[in-house]
């Protein structure tokens, strides 16, 4: 268990905040635990009706935390997690397949800092609130990676071909107003509003018919070609972990200088 990510219950609503301040929320392997623990919970507890995702401070989430991403990965073993299960059960991925088979709405809230699944695991959301100065980043061309939690075919369909490829490929941030016109955000809000409004909604939510809700979401997105998706996607993340590119980039940001992919790939 951590503090970093805080779990509560109330009017029926399961709040997963973000609490990691001095690490602008960087995501941990403990971190993906309490939060795809915290979706298990949810599809399970008739008592739960709707998840919000939030954060305790400006910065929604840098993404994965570096330093224990390559700790996880040591050697390029991408076959175990820290407590020695097979790749299909890391934390990282029981969340993501959590948000590709979450029935129940999810709602988010994001007043800042959104990197990688920071951005990613917004279009698994039905309901995402953002502030103006949100910047919603998805760099993992940059890492010598590739797009992860189904974001190759969720974020083209949302802002199409040439926006999804810039935003990937070439590291382009999508702002909070941005983001509401395109469609990654259902309401772009005052920072101080978002909060607030999320809560509102996600209590809204609670009190329309489940059953209906989650037929309606069945209908509009195929949670089994999404999860399937994800597993192909793995496989390639994998694949480019063990890359002389990626060798290069994390080399380069643990160095604090500019990649130099000149003379790899």
């Amino acid at each position: 268990m951590t503090d970093h990510v805080l779990s509560s219950v109330e009017n029926e609503v399961l709040t997963l905040t973000f609490n990691r301040p001095d690490k602008k929320n960087a995501i941990t392997d403990a971190m993906y635990k309490v939060l795809a623990d915290g979706l298990d919970q949810a599809e399970r507890d008739p008592a739960i009706r709707c998840v919000l995702f939030n954060s305790s401070s400006e910065a929604f989430t840098a993404g994965n935390d570096l330093s224990d991403f390559a700790a996880q990965n040591a050697g390029g073993d991408t076959s175990r997690d820290a407590g020695e299960r097979p790749a299909g059960e890391r934390n990282v991925t029981r969340f993501l397949k959590g948000l590709a088979r979450a029935e129940k709405p999810l709602v988010a809230a994001v007043r800042g800092l959104g990197v990688g699944v920071g951005t990613t695991m917004l279009l698994h959301c039905d309901l995402v609130f953002v502030a103006p100065e949100a910047k919603l980043t998805t760099p993992f061309v940059g890492l010598a990676l590739v797009p992860e939690a189904a974001s190759s075919l969720l974020l083209p369909q949302r802002v199409g071909h040439a926006r999804a490829y810039a935003m990937f490929a070439l590291g382009e941030a999508l702002g909070g107003e941005e983001a509401e016109r395109i469609g990654v955000a259902y309401k772009c809000l005052a920072s101080d509003q978002v909060e607030a409004a999320a809560k509102a909604a996600a209590v809204a939510l609670t009190k329309r018919p489940i059953g209906a809700l989650k037929v309606t979401k069945r209908l509009m997105r195929d949670a089994a070609k999404i999860a399937e998706l994800m597993d192909i996607e793995g496989r390639y993340f994998g694949e480019r972990l063990q890359s002389a590119e990626a060798a290069e980039a994390f080399a380069a940001f643990f160095q604090k200088r500019p990649a130099d992919f000149s003379k790899v790939g």
